[in-house]
């Protein structure tokens, strides 16, 4: 089972139909115990980092991801659900991320439009079994005001507007893409089930 995590900030139903065309099985969870037992764990969002943190730890569904990561158990963050991961983000100064990859979200420049929304060409920097099912170069669909850093072992794809920054990083069993693979046509679909083939494979 993919637990994909409602904490009230994420765009739970058209990621579980992604999810369930990809060939998995699909359940929106709202109880940590319940994702805990998953086999992967999706976590969604939209909205502000703030909000976000403390709708996680108000869920209780912080240490849930904390502990599916120090299992090994593969995790896969969307959007808002990404830039969560980091440290911390300058949306909210001095609210902390997960801390479960180094750095801080960043606001695109001032001197393009925000938030970016639209179709943008990710290029893959590195092999990943999530988006090698995917051509470097393809267009995603993108909806965010803030983004992360391209940093080095971590960095897996990057799209440019206004600057160049993470379209999607790795680290271990953790996956996490900027763009809405669910929002991305057949290309999203793609790396979905590129994910629930990993996780019948964990």
């Amino acid at each position: 089972m993919i637990a994909i995590l409602d904490y009230g900030m994420g765009n739970l139903h058209s990621v579980s139909r992604a999810v369930a065309r990809a060939g998995g099985d699909a359940q929106v969870v709202s109880d940590p115990a319940e994702a805990a037992r998953a086999d992967a764990i999706i976590v969604p969002g939209v909205g502000a980092f703030a909000a976000c943190m403390s709708a996680l730890v108000d869920s209780g569904f912080d240490q849930t991801i904390r502990t599916a990561v120090a299992g090994d158990r593969p995790v896969m963050g969307v959007c808002l659900g990404l830039q969560v991961l980091f440290d911390a983000g300058d949306e909210d100064p001095g609210v902390a991320g997960l801390g479960l990859l180094p750095g801080a979200i960043t606001r695109l420049p001032s001197d393009v439009k925000v938030p970016h929304m639209g179709w943008n060409e990710v290029e893959w920097t590195t092999d990943h079994p999530l988006t090698r099912v995917v051509p470097s170069g393809t267009r995603m669909y993108f909806v965010h005001s803030f983004a992360a850093p391209v940093i080095e072992d971590l960095t897996i794809g990057v799209t440019e507007y206004g600057v160049r920054f993470s379209a999607a990083v790795a680290r271990g069993s953790l996956f996490a893409t900027q763009f809405h693979p669910e929002k991305s046509g057949e290309p999203g679909l793609a790396i979905y089930e590129a994910f629930v083939k990993e996780t019948a494979a964990a």
